[in-house]
């Protein structure tokens, strides 16, 4: 089975709705977002309408919603249990 592929822009959107919805769980609006993380009003929004915000931002948001640790685990080089795994990986 092939691994559908995702476009940057549609990752991007999909990271923008779950951060959305993790703002409204905690019921906080936009603006009491921003202010606690220390970005902009209009940044905020964008995000959440396009995708689109710089990775420093995007850190600070994560602080503010408690995600840093997702943003920790980004590029991990992956610990392996077997051999088997490896290869697993590979035939991917």
């Amino acid at each position: 089975m092939l691994n559908q592929i995702r476009f940057p822009g549609e990752i991007a959107k999909d990271i923008a709705k779950q951060e959305k919805g993790k703002r409204k769980k905690r019921k906080l609006t936009q603006a009491e977002l921003s202010a606690r993380a220390g970005i902009s009003l209009a940044s905020l929004k964008r995000f959440e309408q396009t995708g689109e915000i710089s990775f420093v931002s995007l850190i600070k948001i994560a602080v503010v919603l408690d995600e840093t640790e997702t943003l920790d685990q980004l590029f991990q080089t992956r610990e392996y249990s077997s051999i088997q795994e490896v290869i697993d990986e590979r035939n991917q």
